[in-house]
């Protein structure tokens, strides 16, 4: 039996698990969610393939400990996609507090319009709004995947549509740096944006929103923080597990 040194006999099944992937591929995303430094909850984010070779994500956030007294939250968001992440249908169901609220939105490229219908399950009211959309249009978590598939780098940006349901704007995202950082006791080499979402861009709420995402081929974005300064204070996102789907 010849033995051919250099081409060493090693398991199908840990090739296949050590093989380095190239985003966009199925995965779901668990985050650990930290208040002012106080844990918070959690997020978990999934990625699954779509119809017509679009994409599905969910997004998932719910607090726990002191946070879950002072303020409950239980939401429930679903998108569904292009495969260039360009938005079709959005579904939101939130619980935050006192507030109980649904969202739907769809996506009407030939028309270029959009229509979101959100209801106030407390009030019992119903609010309807249509708005012009460019060709591809995105959500804040379309946006996300959209960043992690470009190779920005810093001292680059682009310009993307982005909207909420009740505002379209051209956001603006700017490479930084890059930084290795460490996360849940892992380190990584990974490069820092900013997405340009606040101080009345696509929300009107004074901040800003930092992301941290590996600068290889599988581009996770390790942590993300959203810095609105006093009284409510920061909120970071830090990934705990990634599970490949």
């Amino acid at each position: 039996m010849l033995f051919n040194a250099a081409q060493p006999c090693v398991p199908q099944n840990v090739i296949a698990a050590e093989a380095p992937l190239k985003f966009p591929y199925p995965e779901s995303l668990i985050y650990h969610v930290t208040w002012r430094l106080i844990t918070a909850g959690q997020a978990v984010l999934r990625f699954t393939p779509g119809a017509n070779n679009g994409w599905q994500m969910s997004l998932n956030l719910t607090t726990s400990g002191l946070v879950n007294q002072l303020y409950h939250v239980l939401d429930n968001y679903k998108l569904s996609t292009t495969d260039k992440f360009c938005a079709t249908n959005v579904d939101f169901d939130a619980q935050e507090g006192k507030r109980r609220a649904t969202t739907l939105i769809g996506f009407d490229y030939d028309k270029r319009k959009l229509e979101a219908t959100s209801k106030d399950l407390v009030a019992n009211t119903t609010h309807t709004t249509e708005l012009d959309i460019q060709p591809c249009t995105y959500e804040i978590a379309g946006a996300l995947m959209t960043l992690r598939a470009s190779q920005l780098q810093p001292g680059s940006r682009f310009m993307v549509p982005v909207t909420d349901g009740k505002k379209l704007a051209n956001v603006r995202v700017e490479g930084l740096m890059k930084e290795k950082i460490t996360v849940n006791g892992k380190a990584y080499n990974t490069i820092r944006y900013e997405t340009f979402v606040f101080d009345n861009v696509l929300y009107r709420r004074k901040g800003r929103l930092l992301i941290w995402i590996t600068d290889d081929q599988q581009r996770l974005p390790v942590q993300m923080r959203f810095l609105f300064g006093f009284p409510l204070g920061d909120v970071t996102l830090d990934l705990d597990k990634v599970e490949r789907l």
